[in-house]
């Protein structure tokens, strides 16, 4: 007497709702390649009181819902944030902006928040945000001038690339690296298992 046929899991497809290279690299470090990326159109602008986990947890399932999805596929969405206290550190405007930004970080520890939300193939979304304690030592006028000199710092969110020239500043860091670089793996990965991508 034999058993019944197993049916083979549905094929699903990952949808990278961000062009961040960074979020792309992090994914192929658990042998994930999106089959689409999209960069969704949201207000990314902090609403009045909103605390910086709120708002990482509100763009990334805003960015994850504003993808139009197929049947077969999942939305990966993901937003990260500096923030001293309750004060949100966005993408620096310009080298000043970059400047202040970096001797605010000086000499004091910070947190870095991304919220991460996956849609499944049922329209389900599920999310999560993960929270790094980061410490910079205390920067030198010729250590601000020489990172703002790099460019590295702008167009990243808290002014600097942690995995960049920004790590040689780090004294002390208390959880997700990846977290810091733009995507938390530990939190990502549960998210994919529990809307049917494997591993690749």
């Amino acid at each position: 007497m034999s058993g019944a046929a197993t049916m083979p899991a549905p094929m699903r497809h990952l949808v990278l709702a961000s062009t961040s290279p960074r979020r792309r690299e992090l994914l192929a470090r658990i042998g994930l390649t999106p089959s689409r990326i999209v960069a969704p159109e949201i207000d990314e602008t902090p609403l009045k009181g909103e605390s910086p986990r709120a708002y990482v947890a509100r763009l990334a399932e805003s960015k994850a819902c504003a993808v139009e999805r197929a049947a077969d596929e999942v939305v990966l969405a993901g937003d990260t944030t500096v923030a001293v206290g309750r004060r949100i550190l966005e993408k620096p405007a310009d080298e000043a902006d970059l400047r202040r930004m970096l001797a605010l970080l000086s000499g004091r520890r910070h947190h870095v928040y991304s919220g991460v939300c996956v849609v499944d193939a049922d329209g389900r979304a599920r999310a999560r945000v993960a929270d790094t304690v980061v410490a910079f030592k205390r920067l030198t006028p010729a250590e601000i001038d020489w990172y703002v000199a790099s460019g590295e710092g702008m167009g990243k969110a808290g002014g600097y690339a942690i995995q960049g020239r920004a790590e040689i500043f780090v004294r002390f860091l208390s959880g997700s690296h990846s977290n810091v670089v733009g995507l938390p793996l530990f939190e990502t990965r549960a998210l994919l298992t529990a809307a049917g991508i494997p591993l690749g």
